[in-house]
């Protein structure tokens, strides 16, 4: 039996790994919840997950990416703005 993994899949498993790096820093005390590293690693952790999800629909995981991802452009941009 063979397993073929398709690069969606590695790109969302990649995403959901990036997203929960992000959140064990964060509980480590290594990264700031405001942070723009913090906010950078989610943002692109759900935008990965969402490629996948183009792929391999679910429509209740699309909206939870769509909304991590836009939360976390707008943490960012709060970010950016504030100089921090």
């Amino acid at each position: 039996m063979t397993i073929t993994i398709h690069w969606p899949t590695i790109v969302g498993l990649l995403g959901t790994l990036l997203v929960l790096l992000a959140f064990f820093l964060l509980q480590a005390r290594r990264l700031h919840g405001n942070g723009p590293i913090y906010q950078l690693m989610n943002a692109i952790g759900a935008a990965a997950i969402i490629v996948s999800l183009c792929y391999e629909f679910n429509l209740a995981s699309m909206l939870l990416e769509i909304a991590w991802l836009l939360i976390s452009v707008y943490g960012l941009v709060l970010g950016l703005r504030r100089g921090t």
